[in-house]
């Protein structure tokens, strides 16, 4: 990236950053164009990301953050700095929520279409339809078309210009020159030609002849290709509109107020303010407000939803909790230590953002081709204008050739190339429990050879469950297991409820608990059919002076080896056995994993859960123990994409936690259980509804099927007028052998895509 060299180390190292919002963008080429003007400054060192329509720029402070916009507007387009923090957000907050029609920046857009739509279908019935051509027909067309190839086109007209300004040429310039065109030339065949005599018609005659085109008219074609465009348009704008969700989402799972210790009071204020070294009271049920230090009080804290971690961390005095995580057990008093923006859910916030920032942006294979497409054809109208004018063949002539081969080329089939496939590759993936965010997610699962899993929640189930009861010697584990699961039903824990449900499934009747007590984070204790008994952690056990012996012992060990979470049992002064939770791994996972290596990929696992764990679930599964990554925070797990990334490998991530959104976001494909939270699956690129591992190989089969289909569709799209080009250059285009052409062309691209409804999952196979 090419940024000035003019200014002095010291300058630089005293650098400032700032997160412009950019407006006016309509492709990723106008994106490509700010990032180069910004750099174009001296020391400015800028990224520009069109999905999100912001740009992070990082500038020396010779450079002023008007200079930042003045560059932009010289660009063609307005940014603006963003809020300040401590403006009010309820604006802000309606325009990017849900904040009723009139924040919606998609409705204008909406309204466009509709109104466009409406004009335009009578416009193309009566041109296609004989029995529809009364008397006036043409001249109804006219004034059904105008509105929509003058404000309707806008926006593209509108980009064409700009571009233009520039030197450049997109998609938008040929849909408005090829607009203009046809509807230039309707204008002059019915005023100045013979189209608005009384009574013409567009006769079904496909033939080849010279004709002078004072008796055609397009504005059929003008209005139908701009109607089609501004629909692409529109879906492409609602799916931007959603690119900040995961931010939001993220955001907003913190508490929203909190009961602060003043004056040995409690009141309860809004998190916003909360100060650092406030003291707040954490009640079972709630979330922590913010990180901070545990000052009073014991309980399991549920980190699951930050850290992937399925068992509750056991926190006391002293321990260090982190907000938006949920207090499971005791009353809690916590000393805030990082607030607002400092603190880790802040800090994640960032990591999305930074991710989604970061992507490389895969421009609209459209443009690419328009791009290298509109200038040809541009210099072929002109090539055409000059050789019939030099050979004497008259301006009348002349022009008709020039202005058909715009027409021409202009591909009304290329307005359905790309939304047609998405829209049943779509609609087919939304069948199986595949939701496919956008066009440019498909060219990644074209490359993509290596697949990253998160553990918990994605090749687990994330929750827990009873896996073995290990009696002590003289002792019965049906027994063992009614009393263990009869203390802990008192008890709201995970491990709790995972003993109670392994008992009930076995069909074992619980008795009644007398004196039931909790001992903050070690365990339960309580009187059972005449017996005192206590179940938790071995330390519980030793403070009652309870010796498990050497056959518990060694189950113990081997319950901790598999990264399994034991509890030890014991009543009347007597160890009477070990039962063992862990998170339980899906029953298909093992299978989906085998059919993305046959798709080609490498599948590595990636978890904040323990290295024992990870690999016991890893060997279950079949992925090689080199391939294990455990124990990660979220930053980290961003760290060993970037990596992957870094050598070589084109990397697709599949998780369903919060901890999970930011790696999804860095990855080349983000894919998102659809029985996670809400903000992995917006940080996604693909989300998978069932929550099977198994549609994971489908959803990259599906993608890979649609991407192939879009691009055969813009082939056929393209081709149909290219090879009618020279027809036109040669003044020898009838009006209804140009419809045919566009019309046969938009057939093929249509039942191209249908084909993609034939799409089968191997799923349940």
């Amino acid at each position: 990236m090419a940024t000035g060299t003019d200014i002095s180390p010291a300058e630089a190292a005293r650098t400032e950053s700032v997160e412009l919002e950019i407006t006016g963008m309509t492709c990723a080429s106008c994106a490509n164009r700010i990032e180069r003007k910004l750099n174009k400054l001296d020391g400015v060192t800028a990224t520009v990301n069109y999905s999100t329509e912001k740009a992070k720029v990082a500038f020396p402070e010779s450079i002023s953050t008007d200079d930042l916009l003045t560059a932009v507007e010289q660009a063609g387009y307005a940014a603006q700095l963003p809020p300040a923090p401590d403006a009010p957000r309820a604006s802000a907050g309606a325009a990017d929520g849900d904040g009723g029609l009139a924040d919606d920046p998609t409705k204008a857009l909406r309204d466009r279409l509709i109104i466009s739509t409406v004009l335009t279908v009578p416009v193309i019935a009566m041109a296609m339809i004989p029995a529809l051509q009364f008397t006036y027909w043409q001249w109804l067309s006219l004034v059904l078309a105008a509105p929509v190839v003058v404000w309707g086109a806008w926006p593209f007209h509108k980009a064409a210009w700009t571009n233009l300004r520039h030197g450049a040429t997109t998609m938008d310039t040929l849909i408005s020159v090829g607009t203009l065109a046809a509807f230039g030339w309707s204008l002059y065949a019915l005023f100045l030609g013979t189209a608005g005599t009384p009574g013409m018609t567009h006769p079904f005659r496909i033939t080849i002849e010279r004709s002078d085109g004072a008796g055609n008219i397009y504005l059929e074609a003008a209005a139908g290709v701009a109607t089609f465009l501004l629909a692409g348009r529109y879906a492409e704008a609602r799916a931007k509109r959603r690119s900040g969700a995961a931010l939001r989402a993220l955001l907003e799972m913190g508490a929203k107020d909190v009961a602060v210790i003043r004056d040995g009071a409690e009141v309860r204020i809004p998190v916003d303010q909360l100060a650092v070294g406030d003291e707040f009271v954490v009640r079972p049920g709630e979330k922590v407000a913010t990180d901070g230090v545990v000052v009073e009080g014991s309980s399991a804290v549920d980190a699951s939803m930050l850290t992937g971690e399925s068992v509750p961390v056991e926190v006391g005095v002293g321990d260090a909790v982190v907000g938006a995580t949920v207090n499971s057990g005791g009353r809690l008093l916590v000393r805030a230590t990082r607030v607002g923006g400092d603190t880790q859910l802040a800090q994640m916030a960032r990591l999305v953002e930074d991710a989604q920032n970061g992507k490389a942006e895969v421009q609209r294979l459209a443009d690419r081709i328009s791009g290298v497409f509109v200038p040809i054809v541009i210099a072929l109208a002109v090539g055409t204008l000059g050789f019939w004018l030099g050979t004497g063949g008259g301006w009348t002539a002349a022009l008709t050739a020039a202005i058909s081969v715009l027409i021409i080329a202009c591909p009304c089939a290329l307005g359905l190339a790309t939304p047609t496939a998405l829209m049943v590759g779509t609609g087919r993936g939304a069948q199986l429990g595949i939701l496919i965010k956008g066009p440019e997610v498909l060219e990644s699962t074209r490359k993509v050879d290596t697949v990253v899993l998160d553990k918990t929640g994605t090749v687990t189930t994330g929750e827990m469950s009873l896996r073995d009861v290990v009696a002590a010697p003289g002792e019965d584990r049906d027994e063992v297991l009614r009393l263990a699961a009869a203390l802990e039903h008192g008890s709201e824990h995970p491990i709790a409820r995972a003993i109670v449900a392994g008992a009930t499934e076995s069909g074992l009747e619980l008795a009644r608990v007398e004196g039931f007590e909790s001992v903050d984070g070690l365990g339960v204790q309580g009187v059972v059919d005449g017996h005192a008994a206590v179940i938790g952690r071995p330390k519980l056990l030793s403070d009652w002076s309870i010796d498990l012996g050497p056959e518990l012992e060694a189950a113990l060990s081997a319950a901790r080896n598999t990264g399994a979470t034991p509890v030890v049992i014991g009543w009347d002064g007597k160890a009477r056995g070990i039962l063992t939770v862990s998170d339980t791994v899906k029953a298909t996972s093992a299978q989906a994993i085998s059919r993305l290596r046959e798709l080609g990929l490498t599948p590595w696992l990636l978890t904040g859960d323990n290295a024992e764990a990870a690999r016991t679930v890893a060997a279950e599964v079949g992925i090689d123990p080199d391939n294990v990554i455990a124990d990660v925070m979220p930053a980290d797990k961003v760290s060993v994409v970037q990596r992957l990334q870094g050598e070589g490998k084109v990397v697709a991530m599949v998780g369903d936690g919060v901890n999970d959104a930011a790696a999804l976001a860095t990855a080349d494909l983000g894919m998102a259980m659809g029985t996670g939270t809400d903000v992995a699956i917006e940080a996604s690129d693909l989300t998978l509804v069932r929550g099977d591992l198994r549609v994971a190989p489908d959803a990259i089969r599906l993608a890979r099927r649609t991407l192939s289909t879009i691009k055969s569709n813009l082939f056929w799209a393209f081709g149909y007028n290219v090879a009618a080009i020279p027809i036109a250059a040669a003044g020898l285009l009838n009006p209804m052998l140009a419809g045919a052409a566009m019309a046969l062309s938009s057939v093929f691209v249509v039942t191209n895509s249908l084909r993609l409804r034939g799409f089968r999952p191997t799923a349940d196979g």
